[in-house]
């Protein structure tokens, strides 16, 4: 069964606003600042309908601002990964094969939400790798925030964050004020993500549904509660019934100047805009915008109406492009037919696999094989390099496949 509950639409009269002194006396060795801030924020809180009851509740030994929360808003990349590193590191052998064990797992459950709201159930197990690795982020403790508490931390300290930062901790408070989840369950990520599918706090209120029917809407423990609420966001954003988020094309010696540009898909196939696999386009009057995300010197794609609805979950473009490739693959459908443009000597990710693999049948590595070159893998990788006489720069290149394929 699949209901959904009213959200914050019709917001309950303003509760009492309270003094500072209404929460008590800050202990000693509490942040006085932060718990000042804290109390006085209920004079908004309570504008949207927020209880003294929920209040106190959500801030209960909240004392200090959580010092990690500061350190991944302040943390700035060093570099972008470019596009083929991005798709290696969520498209692979490994998150097809766990996608393909979670649609027999959740087989059930993705047949309603299929029928409920006509949105492909490969776009929704893909949308829940890319988010959390099918849940096995959320097992992880130090990933995980109290929300409330991230949120007031950036509320309080973040300049940049705070306008954001005091709408979602509003709505988090309504979320726990309806009920759904308890104070110890209400966890996310540093900027407030919650649950299996990482939907903000706003976000949650528009689109949380119940599809297990217990009277909750739940998407930090239940599957089903977390992938309809993947699905009615899609839904709701214009989502189009059994067509394809996109086609991979071969782009001809002209195409960087067609980069951008909109067509149907029979105007593109007349321009020489062709799929790899010799097939042609279901329907050639469907538009569809031209992406080149490796540049002019990779594959191109034509990207239909589904692939933007997916960009509403997530507005990067490499995002939604891996969502549509590990979809495909899910589905069992062959991946990518071209090679990305990759530096000489780098290995595509069938080769990553088999350089870890290789390496954990000789004794050097003894992780995850899947595909991501972390600590461990590098590790691994010095160790047999000093080991065989070569450089340990620990970097996974073609020479180094060689010498273990040898």
């Amino acid at each position: 069964m699949i209901t959904t509950r009213r959200t914050f639409f019709s917001h309950i009269a303003a509760a009492l606003i309270v003094t500072a002194a209404t929460f008590g006396s800050a202990p000693a060795h509490a942040d006085t600042g932060f718990q000042t801030w804290i109390n006085n924020f209920y004079a908004t809180a309570a504008k949207s309908g927020i209880t003294q009851a929920t209040y106190r509740k959500a801030f209960a030994g909240v004392k200090t601002p959580d010092p990690v929360v500061l350190e991944k808003a302040n943390f700035q990349p060093e570099f972008k990964h470019k596009i083929w590193e991005y798709i290696d590191s969520r498209v692979n052998p490994y998150t097809k094969r766990v996608g393909q064990e979670m649609a027999a797992e959740h087989a059930r459950t993705l047949n309603a939400l299929e029928r409920h709201f006509g949105v492909d159930r490969n776009v929704l197990l893909a949308i829940w790798s890319m988010e959390t690795n099918y849940g096995a982020v959320l097992q992880k403790d130090d990933r995980l925030h109290y929300v409330p508490r991230a949120l007031a931390t950036l509320a309080y300290a973040d300049q940049k964050r705070s306008k954001y930062a005091k709408a979602q901790l509003i709505a988090a408070l309504k979320i726990l004020q309806s009920g759904d989840i308890t104070p110890r369950e209400l966890t996310g990520s540093w900027a407030g993500a919650m649950g299996h599918t990482q939907f903000i706090p706003t976000s949650y209120l528009l689109y949380a549904v119940d599809a297990d029917g217990n009277g909750h809407r739940d998407i930090w423990n239940s599957v089903p509660d977390a992938l309809a609420t993947a699905a009615n966001l899609l839904r709701k954003n214009g989502w189009q019934p059994g067509e394809t988020w996109g086609y991979e094309v071969v782009p001809p010696a002209n195409a960087a100047k067609y980069s951008g540009q909109t067509k149907t898909l029979g105007q593109w196939a007349a321009l020489g805009f062709l799929r790899p696999n010799g097939k042609g386009f279901r329907s050639p009057n469907t538009r569809a915008e031209l992406k080149l995300p490796g540049g002019s010197g990779g594959p191109g794609f034509l990207m239909t109406r589904n692939f933007f609805v997916i960009k509403r979950y997530n507005a990067s473009d490499s995002y939604a492009l891996g969502v549509g490739l590990l979809a495909d693959q899910i589905a069992g459908y062959a991946g990518m037919q071209q090679r990305w443009p990759r530096p000489d000597g780098s290995l595509d990710i069938s080769e990553k696999f088999e350089l870890q693999n290789r390496l954990k049948e000789l004794g050097y590595y003894d992780g995850e094989v899947d595909g991501n070159f972390g600590s461990g893998s590098k590790a691994a990788i010095q160790a047999f390099q000093t080991q065989n006489g070569l450089t340990p720069d620990g970097e996974p290149t073609q020479h180094l496949l060689r010498a273990l394929r040898n």
